[in-house]
């Protein structure tokens, strides 16, 4: 499982899922231009099998226009802090994980 983090999330959140999540990436970390635009993160997800992660509503529009992959967990959770965030993927990872194996759903919202 890979997650791409978006750059509406801190980087910062990779070092607190390291060990829960072994695959994850900012989208910083890409070769992307910062700031990406949404339709570049989606195509760089898409060609390098990243499932994205993400509080931006566009990724939903996206995902119901093109279909998967990518998939999308989105976070409908307002601000929380980096640590409240990692804690909420850190509850769902089951959710996450089935996401991921699915072959019938592409999005995932936490609420």
């Amino acid at each position: 499982m890979r997650l791409l983090f978006d750059a509406n999330l801190s980087y910062l959140i990779i070092k607190k899922l390291e060990g829960i999540y072994q695959n994850c990436l900012h989208v910083t970390k890409t070769e992307l231009p910062t700031p990406a635009e949404d339709i570049a993160i989606w195509n760089w997800s898409r060609q390098n099998q990243y499932m994205i992660v993400s509080n931006d509503e566009d990724f939903y529009h996206l995902s119901s226009l093109y279909g998967f992959p990518p998939k999308v967990v989105l976070l409908r959770t307002g601000n929380q802090s980096t640590n409240q965030l990692a804690d909420l993927l850190i509850l769902h990872k089951d959710d996450i994980e089935q996401l991921w194996a699915s072959q019938e759903y592409g999005i995932l919202e936490i609420f």
